[in-house]
């Protein structure tokens, strides 16, 4: 990492004080990422981009300014920071403007390694051979792959450097690399494609070219001949990918502006029982090696474990500090923002704990059900609850995956459909900084033909 920025991150906030500002938090943020992509054996391109740039938040007379630059030329830092104190004057005065407190900004932040050597250095070659080491796996595993809509591989190196006149002084710096395939199957007149992707922060830990060619490969090749079913309820099982995106919309109700707001369903059932005493949904800044995992939030808050569902009773919302004062209560160190941003609320590790039983017995118990591997639209309905999602899968005959499903409507009312979780699978998967097992809802709405 370098010191300099976060000597330059010191030394803004130095300069706003001194300018007048009650107080002041600079925010710098310097990252790389490279890619390629490759079709048919050929490279369709190679990028490379790179960023850098820096925030300043400043609170004078309980008046907010931020500004942000990409230019780190000493000569202009003066008029950056007055820049930012006269968007302060500027602005209406509001009680709840402020930075996090010292006593919010204490506590551990070791969180272990974040950033792979291997990674940050990985060659031109070696994302050129893996895309198409995928896109050749993906059409060796059936001739039905013809082609594929996309393919590649990449890396993304970042250091985040933060420090406020609150007594937030910190950095760090992070890794990941990825691998993804969109391969397209065809048989007589219909083409199926799907997906198949991995991030991980370090090299060792990522899945093999071939292995995710060959997922994506199998996902697509699967779904061929797929047709709507007839209207019912039945068993849904949803794969980890979805039941990922479904723990996903747990959390967006339970943003604390939402609740605070009255705009989210969860807003008034704080400490209640809303599913059964398997299901909790965590989300944890601290995961080892998670995409998530950082030392503070991006107010210099240390993250912290925070069950949002804890054996099925809904224990906490999320906060960053301004939401946290509007609703009277702690930050929970979920600021999230980019140089460019002021904070907001986001998630870190957000995963639903697995349970004990293996996906294929989840799947076995079922006679007559669904099973989601794929969902196009929106999701939920955090004001109400509703979900309702177009859905891609395979029906379940006794036991057994059978016939390919496409165009159907999974729908629901999200409260239902948690009290509804009668299966966690032991497969608790990451392909992000989201995670889940498969799940199993005992009873949800297809509606087909």
């Amino acid at each position: 990492m370098t010191t300099a920025y976060e000597a330059l991150a010191k030394k803004l906030v130095a300069r706003a004080k001194k300018r007048g500002a009650a107080q002041a938090e600079a925010f710098v943020e310097i990252g790389r990422e490279s890619s390629v992509r490759v079709r048919d054996g050929e490279i369709e391109d190679l990028t490379q981009a790179t960023s850098k740039g820096v925030g300043l938040r400043v609170v004078a007379q309980q008046r907010l300014g931020f500004i942000y630059t990409s230019d780190f030329d000493p000569t202009g830092m003066d008029t950056f920071v007055d820049r930012a104190l006269q968007l302060a004057q500027a602005a209406a005065p509001n009680p709840l403007n402020g930075l996090p407190t010292r006593a919010a900004l204490k506590g551990d932040t070791i969180v272990g390694a974040l950033y792979d050597h291997e990674v940050a250095n990985l060659s031109p070659e070696w994302k050129i051979r893996a895309a198409l080491e995928m896109e050749k796996a993906g059409k060796a595993f059936d001739s039905r792959v013809r082609t594929f809509d996309s393919v590649g591989a990449g890396e993304s190196v970042g250091e985040v450097h933060l420090a406020s006149s609150e007594g937030a002084s910190g950095s760090y710096e992070g890794t990941y690399a990825f691998l993804y395939a969109v391969p397209v199957a065809s048989q007589g007149d219909q083409l199926q494609t799907s997906y198949w992707v991995d991030y991980k922060r370090f090299l060792k830990d990522l899945d093999s070219p071939q292995a995710i060619g060959q997922e994506a490969a199998r996902r697509a090749v699967r779904m061929l001949g797929a047709k709507k079913v007839k209207s019912q309820k039945v068993p849904v099982i949803f794969d980890p990918m979805m039941a990922a995106s479904f723990v996903g919309s747990i959390a967006g109700a339970a943003n604390g502006d939402a609740v605070f707001k009255k705009s989210s369903f969860f807003a008034p059932l704080l400490g209640k029982t809303i599913a059964p005493r398997t299901v909790t949904v965590v989300d944890d800044g601290r995961l080892e090696k998670g995409l998530g995992t950082a030392p503070f939030d991006g107010e210099g808050v240390p993250t912290r474990r925070t069950p949002l569902i804890e054996e099925g009773t809904l224990k906490a919302f999320l906060y960053d500090t301004f939401t946290a004062r509007k609703a009277k209560t702690q930050t929970t160190g979920n600021a999230s923002r980019g140089y460019r941003s002021m904070p907001h609320i986001g998630t870190h590790n957000l995963y639903l704990e697995p349970g004990t039983q293996p996906p294929e017995e989840i799947i076995r118990e079922v006679k007559n059900g669904f099973y989601v591997t794929a969902m196009l639209g929106h999701g939920a309905n955090m004001v109400t609850g509703e979900y309702s999602r177009g859905a891609n899968g395979l029906w379940v005959e006794n036991g057994e995956l059978s016939q390919p499903v496409q165009e159907v409507t999974v729908a629901g009312h999200m409260l239902e459909m948690l009290k509804n979780i009668d299966a966690i699978g032991s497969d608790l998967t990451f392909r992000g900084s989201t995670g889940a097992p498969t799940i199993r809802f005992a009873e949800l709405t297809i509606s087909g033909e």
